[in-house]
């Protein structure tokens, strides 16, 4: 089976703890968006949607940490998210997590890989 990478952005975009960059998804079959984000060293990938409720998390594009650049965080409700794990450590959701993307960087670029539920944007 061929593995279908899909990609997002030259990986020196992202900077670490700075804004993400956001790319279009088809998420059980709706429209929607990824984004991914540098921390710890590693592109780090989500379903851009809360699991508290399914907003989109960035108050101004791109901007997924809260102000100690630690945390990710929903702009409608502020709960925060690990950006290693993306799950939730404070807010309505506690416990619960942000849909991980599986990302990779290769040849100084970062790509994405669908799965059966977050597919490649439809035309």
């Amino acid at each position: 089976m061929t593995t279908v990478l899909i990609p997002i952005c030259d990986a020196s975009a992202l900077e670490e703890g700075g804004k993400g960059i956001r790319f279009p998804v088809t998420a059980g079959g709706d429209d929607a968006t990824g984004f991914v984000v540098r921390y710890g060293g590693l592109a780090r990938a989500y379903l851009n949607r809360c699991a508290h409720v399914p907003i989109e998390l960035d108050w101004n594009e791109g901007d997924f940490f809260e102000s100690s650049g630690l945390y990710l965080i929903c702009s409608t409700h502020g709960a925060v998210y690990t950006p290693e794990t993306g799950r939730c450590e404070g807010g309505p959701c506690r416990g619960r997590s942000l849909r991980r993307i599986e990302v990779m960087e290769k040849d100084n670029q970062v790509f994405w890989q669908p799965d059966e539920y977050v597919k490649p944007a439809r035309a």
